[in-house]
């Protein structure tokens, strides 16, 4: 099992967010680079082989303050980050199984620990 640390998404990826179409499009293509770039360095001494089969992403939510977050509106803020760790791995993220939790723990600026496995989480479903 590997565990990747990636900031907090902008608040411009909320889905909740009412921002201008380019706005949230520079945050997402941003976000997506954060997510590709930090994969690779943290996957580069490791080279890990996933196989052809699903990729479980057991993703915990940090949030930056104690207001009340949903844990839905986390997830889709991520959409672009997934995207972006999708490239670094050279896989659809079709293949991708999102195991989110949404801690309790307030984490200074905000964090989104992923830890990605494939081994004994296989499920029957096509």
């Amino acid at each position: 099992m590997i565990e990747i640390s990636y900031p907090w998404p902008p608040r411009e990826l909320s889905p909740n967010a009412r921002c201008h179409w380019a706005v949230k499009s520079k945050a997402a293509a941003a976000y997506r680079a954060t997510g590709a770039a930090l994969t690779m360095v943290a996957l580069f001494p490791v080279c890990p082989d996933f196989g052809d089969g699903k990729i479980h992403l057991f993703i915990d939510f940090y949030p930056p303050s104690k207001r009340r977050y949903d844990d839905d509106n986390c997830y889709s803020a991520i959409k672009s980050l997934r995207d972006g760790i999708a490239d670094a791995l050279g896989v659809n993220d079709r293949r991708f199984v999102g195991h989110p939790f949404l801690r309790d723990e307030v984490v200074k600026g905000g964090d989104v620990r992923i830890r990605f496995t494939t081994i004994g989480m296989e499920s029957s479903a096509p």
